[in-house]
This record gives structure tokens, C-alpha cells and sequence, in this order.
């Protein structure tokens, strides 16, 4: 016999709990941390679960930052139509952590999170040199999405270089177990990625 299940029509839910909802149920989420630089040159770095893959050829990807509040992310990316993706693993989970937090402007959250930045050739926006693997980005469309006040943008990149640790890979193959990605959850919760299994897909 099946569960009782509760019904929420969406139109019914208030305030936050249709996000409530949204993100305790897809999970885990893969956190995009995008790194970004102002039209001032100021360094900005932030985590966005609302992200994934959307292609693999050419590689693409989507995070989506909220437009109720202030999101220098959002405000970088128009400008400069470029942005990284670092790979967060559990080594630089903590250091991620501390770039969710809302900072002034000016502040140059690679110091405040103590991380190293490094540029590659094809942007100019900066990558966190302590995680194994980083992705740069230009940006191909920004779509604005949900509730016209608290609704979010789409940010849709296309990718133009990896950068991957030589010991990760077996030609360009990713070993999961190596790699040790983590996943965001509800509230304070995160999962490793490393409790992996395998299925055969049927012919």
C-alpha cells in the first residue's frame, strides 16, 4: 500500500515554502561556485545550487542567481559576460561556505576566504586555485525566470577551457572517487559524493 501524501497547490503556498519544497526534494544539488570579477576589477566568488550541465556538446551550463536582492554575481556577469566554475570537493567545502555569506561590495572574497585565485587565457575572470578542477565560461544568454520581484535570472554559459588535475583522469575520463564532489542539501546539509554504485544500462 502506498503513503499518504499531502497536496500543495503551488498557488496556496506563502512566502518561502515553495522553495522549502523545491530544495529539500532535488537532491543533492551540484553547487556551481562562480567566480566573477566587477566592472571595478573586484574579485567576487559565490556558490549557487541551483546549477547544472545542460550540454555536453559544445559543454554547457546554467546557475541561477536570485534577482530580489543585491547578487553581484548577476551584476558581474552582465558586464563582463564572463565567469568560472570551480568544482567544489570536500578539501575547499569549508572555504565555500564562507563565500555564501553576504560581503560589501568591495570586498575581494578570494582573501576573505583565504583561497588563491588564477587566471587562464581564454577569460579574464578569476579560478580558485586550490579545487582540482575549474571551468571557464562565456556567458550566451541571461533569462530572467519566475516572480517578476523575487523570481531568478538564468544564467546560460558555454564553456571554453578546462582545467582538471592530471591525477583525476584517465584520458577524459573523471574518477569519481578521486574527484570527491560534494552535494548541497536543505539548511546546513551537504553529502559526498562517494557512496557510488553502478547499473548497466539495458541495451
Amino acid at each position: 500500500m502506498s503513503e499518504t501524501k499531502l497536496r500543495f497547490l503551488v498557488s496556496d503556498l506563502e512566502g518561502v515554502d515553495g522553495y522549502k519544497l523545491t530544495t529539500g526534494l532535488i537532491v543533492p544539488r551540484p553547487i556551481g561556485w562562480v567566480g566573477t570579477v566587477s566592472a571595478d576589477g573586484v574579485r567576487n566568488l559565490a556558490p549557487y545550487s541551483f546549477f547544472n550541465a545542460i550540454s555536453g556538446n559544445p559543454p554547457m551550463f546554467v546557475f541561477s542567481p536570485g534577482r530580489g536582492a543585491r547578487k553581484d554575481t548577476l551584476d558581474n556577469v552582465r558586464v563582463t559576460g564572463e565567469f568560472s566554475l570551480n568544482i567544489v570537493t570536500a578539501e575547499v567545502a569549508e572555504a565555500m561556505n564562507l563565500t555564501s555569506a553576504t560581503v560589501a561590495a568591495d570586498v575581494d572574497e578570494f582573501e576573505h576566504a583565504g583561497l588563491t585565485p588564477f587566471y587562464g587565457d581564454r577569460t579574464a575572470v578569476p579560478m580558485v586555485a586550490e579545487c582540482k578542477a575549474n571551468i571557464e565560461c562565456v556567458v550566451t544568454d541571461i533569462v530572467n525566470v519566475g516572480d517578476p520581484e523575487r523570481g531568478n535570472a538564468l544564467v546560460i554559459g558555454q564553456a571554453v577551457e578546462f582545467h582538471i588535475a592530471a591525477n583525476l583522469l584517465d584520458g577524459t575520463r573523471v574518477n569519481q572517487a578521486e574527484l570527491k564532489a560534494i552535494g548541497r542539501h536543505v539548511g546546513n546539509s551537504y553529502s559526498n559524493a562517494t557512496d557510488l554504485f553502478d547499473l548497466t544500462r539495458p541495451p
